[in-house]
């Protein structure tokens, strides 16, 4: 499917692995100049090595506050402007909570909530003035649901998805739209430890009404959906992937 967004210009973070690969490659495939950002410049090779004209690549620590506001500037220097945000990057300690520290805490929290926080205003700063702009969040259903020994990551998911809802109610008459993506299980390194062992594997499918775990590749459309003009009158929305897991009774 066409979404017609050739020539638009994206950042996608955490685009090593995972989510982030696939969706940077599928704005890719639309035509999108992207500009990936991870924290190894090694790890984004084999990414830009799919796609180098449309595909750039970027170093950067998501602790790192000035990184994060230089890179919308760097998407401008590079492609001349920027019209798509996908915040991506995010870690997810599993820690119960009485024995969690609390610099860990923190750092969840900087990584998963702060630092898109401030891509979307140095970013928002260009698309406010240009009248228009996509921004999208990857949250995850624990911060629907919530899960244990997950507290920090659950928390901050759900501050993203709270976030995306406030900037959208902000941002909407400027021609800005923000929403989510709250993706469930996928196969993806993060459920390395789920795959590998067909005991857990067979569990964790079984709370899952589709009975099975998502592909990475079966975020793209959607990302390529909210990245679109096709998307113009959709803002402050949670696009749950999961599957019907968070649905169920």
């Amino acid at each position: 499917m066409d979404f017609q967004l050739a020539g638009k210009v994206a950042i996608v973070t955490g685009a090593s692995r995972g989510l982030g690969y696939q969706m940077a490659l599928a704005l890719a495939g639309q035509g999108v100049k992207v500009l990936a950002v991870a924290r190894s410049i090694d790890d984004l090779k084999d990414l830009q090595l799919r796609d180098p004209e449309r595909i750039a690549v970027s170093q950067c620590d998501m602790l790192d506050a000035a990184a994060v506001e230089a890179l919308p500037e760097q998407a401008r220097e590079l492609f001349g402007s920027i019209d798509i945000v996908v915040n991506n990057a995010g870690i997810a300690p599993a820690t119960p909570f009485l024995q969690q520290d609390f610099d860990e805490w923190q750092r969840v929290f900087a990584v998963n909530v702060t630092a898109p926080a401030i891509l979307c205003r140095a970013a928002g700063e260009h698309m406010v003035a240009q009248g228009s702009g996509k921004i999208i969040n990857v949250a995850s259903t624990s911060g629907i649901l919530g899960k244990a020994s997950l507290a920090a990551y659950s928390s901050s998911k759900g501050a993203v998805l709270q976030f995306t809802k406030a900037l959208a109610a902000e941002w909407a008459k400027f021609g800005v739209q923000v929403n989510a993506i709250a993706p469930g299980a996928f196969k993806t390194d993060a459920q390395s430890k789920v795959m590998e062992s067909p005991e857990i594997l067979k569990r964790r499918v079984g709370k899952i009404p589709a009975r099975r775990m998502a592909e990475s590749s079966e975020i793209g459309a959607l990302t390529c959906y909210l990245a679109s003009a096709q998307s113009d009158f959709v803002t402050g929305s949670v696009m749950v992937i999961d599957g019907g897991e968070s649905s169920k009774l």
